[in-house]
């Protein structure tokens, strides 16, 4: 199998086991909406019998997720295990001899894991394969966050945390001109903002007011324009 069907049935294999994860939530909050609703006290207000469902849900999508990953996380390290990326990894350290070694041992960890993570959940908004799911590209914190360069000036962040059906991802975009941060969903916000930093244009996302969407379709028509020239 060569360098490029290697890297591609890994990235497939991991966006199977991500979407088996949330399915796996989804499916267990709705087992437990409908058991909730069904056992609840037919005494009780419609209501009431929907909150119970609710809660109900929740604990069932709790408990669901936890059961499958008793068989995703596995299969997750086999799939980091088997990554390309891995190959040229060096061993992992010795054990450490005290607590200060072993505490800059797990510190680097983190950091490694989270530039992992950002690498792999990268794929929501990049579903290319050099680019933003470049792990060595990413680097991690202590917190668990990590950043991806992408200009002077510009980075794309990605914090995750645990949401009501499991883990959540969100990568927004950072500049160190006082701009407000934007969320980003995708690859064209990217290259929506950094193209209009090129030509010194503001590059605020778009809205759904009618004034606001016809500037940010003239924004867009005129970096379209410079574009272009560059490219000519």
């Amino acid at each position: 199998m060569t360098a490029t069907l290697r890297q591609t049935a890994t990235t497939v294999a991991n966006s199977m086991i991500e979407g088996a994860s949330m399915a796996s939530a989804l499916i267990g909050g709705a087992a437990g909406a409908y058991l909730g609703y069904q056992l609840a006290p037919t005494g009780w207000t419609d209501g009431t019998r929907i909150l119970f469902a609710g809660a109900v849900a929740v604990v069932g999508a709790v408990a669901i997720d936890g059961l499958a990953e008793l068989v995703l996380a596995p299969l997750r390290r086999l799939m980091r295990t088997r990554s390309p990326l891995n190959a040229t990894r060096a061993s992992a350290p010795a054990p450490a001899d005290n607590l200060d070694d072993a505490l800059a041992q797990v510190a680097t960890a983190t950091e490694a894991d989270a530039a992992h993570r950002a690498a792999g959940a990268a794929f929501r908004i990049d579903q290319g394969d050099n680019f933003l799911r470049d792990e060595d590209r990413w680097r991690g914190y202590e917190d668990g966050e990590a950043s991806f360069y992408l200009a002077p000036g510009v980075v794309l962040h990605h914090r995750a945390e645990v949401g009501k059906y499991g883990r959540e991802h969100h990568f927004t975009l950072l500049t160190g001109d006082g701009e407000q941060p934007v969320a980003i969903t995708g690859m064209e916000q990217i290259r929506h903002h950094l193209a209009a930093r090129a030509v010194g244009l503001p590059a605020r996302p778009a809205t759904a007011d009618t004034k606001d969407a016809d500037e940010d379709k003239a924004l867009i028509a005129v970096l379209d324009d410079h574009i272009k020239a560059l490219e000519a």
